[in-house]
């Protein structure tokens, strides 16, 4: 497990005006962004904002995702604002992630119609009436398969 140090006491020290005072009240997070190590060290100047930075390097991972058959599907993603590594920028850019995302909503709609719906409830409660409505739904999807 990789160690991490906290520096919480801060020092006043005498900085000249290139250097600007990181405020107490914000995260400062350096990280590697992509798996390509550079061949040497080097200084990169002028690169003022968030969008230079990205723009510079222009990070980007593989990904292998797995779906619930378990067969794999490998994807790029790349990241050009840190917009890009929360959950809409990541299925913005991946078929995979915007698949599970339309089934996700398909599930909370269920969800909430079997939430609303008294009739749908008692359905399925009884034994029998459940299995019904199971075989009329097995049939709808028989049919539907067909009709492609």
């Amino acid at each position: 497990m990789a160690k991490k140090t906290v520096i919480t006491q801060v020092q006043d020290v005498e900085v000249n005006e290139s250097v600007i005072e990181f405020p107490q009240n914000r995260t400062f997070l350096t990280e590697q962004l992509t798996y390509d190590e550079p061949s040497k060290p080097e200084i990169v100047r002028n690169l003022k904002s968030e969008d230079d930075v990205f723009e510079h390097y222009k990070p980007k991972v593989d990904v292998e995702f797995q779906n619930s058959e378990g067969a794999s599907k490998k994807e790029t993603l790349s990241f050009k604002t840190l917009a890009d590594f929360g959950v809409k920028g990541l299925t913005a850019q991946s078929a995979f992630l915007q698949e599970l995302d339309i089934q996700k909503e398909e599930y909370q709609k269920i969800i909430k119609q079997m939430k609303s719906n008294k009739q749908l409830r008692q359905a399925i409660s009884d034994l029998e009436t459940k299995q019904a409505l199971l075989n009329t739904i097995l049939a709808l999807l028989k049919e539907l398969e067909a009709s492609k």
